[in-house]
């Protein structure tokens, strides 16, 4: 018996909302699928401010991701652009320097930069949310990705959170045409 080849489309839209009565959890909703995600811990915020813990309220479009290449035997399937990771990639957080909200090698001596290598698992994939990318506003807001959750959903630094099972599964299915709406 000869099985027809499922075609896999890209979704061009995803959206947040968050749990009634939790502002630090939500759902993702994907197509018919509905995936349990943490939010940020101050909750929701159209008005982002760097280091205010709020996720920004917003339509994005998913950029490009990272992965941990001593985790995965090949790189994950997704026609989103995804680069394996080193250890010295970073991400610069300090609003005063000219990198603010772009990747940087560390060390980067004398400025705050966020580790994409870290061993707690959360950016062992992790997605661009294209916030405050262009044009890039100090003090806004950097580094809010699509990445791995801590165990129970606890709140993230103003990301959105999924299990890994459910984002390896989800980034089979999103692509640069993508856009993610938060709130």
């Amino acid at each position: 018996m000869i099985r027809a080849a499922m075609k896999r489309t890209t979704l061009r839209h995803l959206r947040v909302r968050p749990l009634v009565g939790d502002p630090t959890r939500g759902q993702l909703l994907a197509g018919p699928l509905v995936i349990p995600c943490a939010l940020g811990r101050s909750g929701m915020t159209r008005h982002k401010r760097e280091g205010d813990g709020a996720s920004p309220r917003g339509s994005f479009r998913l950029r490009a991701g990272y992965y941990r290449p001593d985790l995965y035997a090949a790189r994950p399937g997704t026609p989103l652009p995804l680069r394996a990771t080193r250890r010295e990639d970073g991400w610069c957080d300090d609003a005063r320097d000219r990198r603010y909200n772009r990747p940087l090698p560390l060390p980067c001596p004398g400025v705050s930069a966020e580790r994409l290598w870290r061993e707690d698992g959360l950016y062992d994939l992790v997605v661009d949310l294209d916030y405050n990318r262009g044009p890039i506003r100090p003090g806004r807001g950097s580094a809010i990705f699509l990445h791995c959750a801590r165990p129970g959903y606890l709140p993230t630094e103003g990301c959105i959170a999924l299990a890994k099972p459910d984002l390896i599964r989800l980034l089979r299915r999103i692509g640069p045409a993508t856009r993610l709406r938060i709130g």
